[in-house]
């Protein structure tokens, strides 16, 4: 009896030793990962919110066009991020980031959202959305460079074979997806694309597509000289305040007030629209200025590039689209660079 009693005692306490010790480990290994990657997290909570955002501005754009579609979502993520600041901060603007904060803020808003937008949008018409997509992953190289030259930051070998990886994932990814396929990039509208794409417009295509990646390369960098250590939301509303400055001005030159108020009685577009700008310019850009606060421009804009890879098994769930080897080749790719750029 007493040699049995001794074993029946111990064994109920040898497997909670256990598990403290793997808890343990597990939080030894994970803490100091998550606290000096809180920027490359960041960045990959910005292309899964560009992922729904993409898809929400794609059926809204279908609709009522990009250039409505574009003025709706920043009106309703100025108010969403005002409310915010009148929330945290008991104020409707951020005041206090003072005038070098909203000079460059204000200018990187321009650039990035209606500069970059609108030779993207335009890109798709010349060129279709899937080259236009295509020529996107030029902003992750051109933010490595920009923020090279104005910000002094270098890049390792593995980092930039990473975004070597992402980048060649993410263009084989696009580019082997079929013709008809929805368009993967946030905020792309395919109903205003041409497929097809006559010889005299298709230099002015690809150099609207590098204008569109310089944009949003450029309004990045140009986010990260404004904000400093400046709260990356509150920075994110006189990006979004500037931005949308930028689309009204260009509303009015087109004389587009007559389709706004068409485009505003669409309530599913609208409400499209809405989601949309939670997940897009709210969310997922206040997340981008998080990123490229705790990281590098390159490295950001590289994880937050895999947009269109995170979008391939929700159009394969919601669209019963196939994809080839050729796409899922892409995906493993670029999914190989993330785990490099984070490890």
């Amino acid at each position: 009896m007493g040699g049995r009693s001794y074993p029946d005692v111990a064994r109920p306490a040898r497997p909670a030793r256990r598990r403290d010790t793997a808890g343990a480990l597990f939080r030894h290994r994970l803490s100091p990962m998550l606290s000096t990657r809180i920027g490359e997290f960041a960045a990959l909570g910005t292309a899964s919110c560009w992922t729904v955002s993409a898809l929400a501005f794609e059926t809204a754009g279908k609709r009522i066009g990009s250039l409505a579609t574009n003025l709706i979502r920043m009106a309703l993520a100025a108010v969403f991020l005002t409310a915010l600041h009148a929330v945290r901060q008991g104020g409707l603007l951020p005041l206090d980031a003072g005038a070098h904060a909203w000079g460059w803020l204000a200018i990187s808003g321009l650039v990035g959202f209606t500069f970059g937008d609108l030779c993207l949008f335009r890109a798709f018409v010349h060129i279709g959305p899937r080259l236009a997509s295509v020529m996107m992953c030029l902003a992750p190289p051109f933010a490595a460079l920009l923020g090279w030259l104005f910000l002094g930051e270098r890049l390792g070998a593995l980092d930039l074979a990473a975004m070597v990886l992402i980048g060649c994932g993410v263009a084989g990814a696009i580019a082997a997806r079929a013709p008809g396929a929805p368009n993967p990039v946030p905020g792309a509208i395919a109903a205003e694309s041409s497929s097809s794409t006559p010889s005299g417009h298709r230099t002015t295509g690809l150099l609207l597509g590098v204008g569109g990646a310089l944009g949003q390369a450029g309004g990045l960098v140009l986010s990260k000289i404004g904000m400093g250590k400046f709260d990356p939301f509150a920075a994110t509303q006189i990006r979004v305040l500037a931005g949308f400055g930028g689309f009204l001005l260009v509303a009015a030159a087109l004389r587009w007030g007559g389709r706004m108020k068409t485009a505003l009685a669409d309530r599913p577009a609208v409400a499209w629209a809405t989601l949309g700008a939670i997940f897009g310019p709210f969310l997922g850009v206040g997340l981008s200025l998080v990123a490229v606060q705790r990281t590098s421009a390159g490295v950001a804009a590289s994880l937050m590039a895999i947009t269109p890879i995170l979008i391939l098994p929700v159009v394969v769930l919601l669209e019963r689209e196939r994809f080839s080897f050729a796409s899922l080749g892409g995906a493993v790719l670029a999914v190989a660079g993330v785990a490099l750029l984070l490890a």
